[in-house]
């Protein structure tokens, strides 16, 4: 099938196929004498792997390595729950911080008069913000700079 086949059958975008390509998280497809990638069977299922993965907020690392074991009939189960956990573990952190998020807004809303006058606590309270504190660098997951930091690891 071509490429839009394959994405119609897989769920993902023919551009973002074109990247996994590109980054390695899938084989480069076949091509026809024309240059047309051809895609069999087990690449739509590579794609729809990926996709899933990609749907419960796994990276792009995490999704290489969920493939590895997946084409190994070798592999040890807990190696894929390991990396399961530790990704809930992260889903977890980022819904406490996002529910943190929503408190300090609500927060901040409920003081709000909402009315015709300039005086406004959630523009207060965004402009007395301190200094941000350092946070680690995240990797990118996405585009040119993703490629460059994968060409770097």
């Amino acid at each position: 099938m071509n490429i839009g086949q394959a994405a119609r059958a897989s769920g993902v975008s023919a551009k973002m196929i074109r990247y996994y390509e590109s980054i390695g998280l899938i084989s480069s497809a076949h091509r026809t004498e024309a240059g047309y990638r051809i895609y069999e069977n087990q690449d739509i299922h590579a794609l729809r792997f990926i996709n899933r993965a990609r749907d419960l907020g796994f990276s792009v690392d995490q999704m290489r390595e969920l493939l590895a074991l997946w084409r190994d009939r070798g592999r040890a189960s807990a190696d894929v729950k390991a990396i399961a956990l530790e990704h809930v573990k992260m889903l977890e952190e980022k819904a406490k911080a996002l529910q943190q998020m929503s408190a300090t807004l609500k927060h901040l809303a409920a003081h709000c008069h909402g009315d015709d006058r300039p005086d406004c606590p959630i523009i207060e309270d965004f402009a007395k913000s301190e200094p941000p504190t350092q946070k680690p660098k995240r990797e990118p997951r996405f585009g040119a700079a993703a490629l460059a930091s994968a060409k770097t690891t």
